[in-house]
């Protein structure tokens, strides 16, 4: 379990890459809201746009979860647990006024960088105009 990285994990590292590439800059593990003890992969203050890039085993990927054979009752119980606590981060991000972006390790990263960029200038924009 000591080499299961929290953060710093080969996608998030490649969309790190890409959306930096295109003038972005942003908070790396950082939480959006003090009090809440969460962090976000990728973290837009101004804009208030927190994105996560959740592994398909611990965060229950639909098309790629594959219950464990040794011990299911308790690391399923985990992985409802975290999808659980990603619902609840989302609503209470959402809350707070924040835009929730998620994607699974597996989704091409080139497409998730751009959805990030697009979302971030959009609201970025949007607060300009304000």
């Amino acid at each position: 379990m000591q080499a299961i990285r929290s953060r710093d994990t080969k996608p998030e590292q490649i969309v790190r890459r890409l959306v930096h590439a295109t003038g972005l800059r942003y908070r790396v593990a950082a939480r959006p809201l003090p009090s809440l003890r969460r962090t976000a992969d990728l973290v837009f203050r101004p804009a208030k746009v927190a994105v996560f890039i959740d592994g398909c085993y611990w965060h229950g990927c639909p098309d790629h979860y594959v219950p464990p054979k040794t011990n299911s009752g308790y690391w399923s119980d985990k992985v409802a647990r975290n999808v659980a606590r990603d619902r609840d981060t989302d609503q209470q991000l959402a809350a707070a006024g924040w835009l929730v972006l998620r994607f699974w390790e597996h989704e091409p990263s080139a497409a998730c960088a751009d959805k990030i960029t697009a979302s971030v200038r959009a609201r970025r924009e949007r607060l300009r105009r304000n």
